[in-house]
């Protein structure tokens, strides 16, 4: 992974963690040690979920250019679909809480998209890669 695609995947996934660390404190609190474990769960699966999606699109974007874009969109939704879905299914778990899960998993979701539009907008990624300096016109 080139290093511009690493500081991406870093600057979005640690403020995630943290937020998921704190959201585990609070529902370990609240709702005792099943909400800690509700949280935990859902940080790792929003962390997971994301972080496979940042990678899909970045190597779209490398060898698919021209379907960045709709490669984005597509990608967004079905991430989005797939959130839904674990909410779904976890709802009438008796494994951990699942309003801790369900809180956890839209903040986390939150944070990352918001920490990854931070990171892309603060990249130095050319959006035309310059001719080499050795090589003649």
């Amino acid at each position: 992974m080139p290093s511009n695609d690493a500081r991406i995947l870093l600057q979005a996934a640690v403020p995630t963690a943290a937020v998921g660390a704190i959201a585990a404190v609070v529902s370990g609190v609240v709702a005792g040690g099943k909400g800690a474990i509700g949280a935990a769960v859902a940080t790792v699966i929003v962390i997971l979920f994301m972080g496979i999606g940042l990678y899909v699109l970045q190597r779209t974007a490398k060898s698919l250019p021209h379907l960045f874009q709709a490669m984005g969109l597509m990608l967004f939704a079905a991430q989005i679909l797939l959130l839904f879905i674990f909410l779904a299914a976890f709802k009438h778990t008796t494994l951990f809480n699942p309003k801790a899960f369900a809180f956890t998993l839209l903040a986390g979701t939150i944070i990352w998209i918001v920490a990854q539009t931070r990171a892309h907008m603060k990249a130095k990624i050319l959006y035309v890669e310059p001719e080499k300096s050795g090589h003649s016109s």
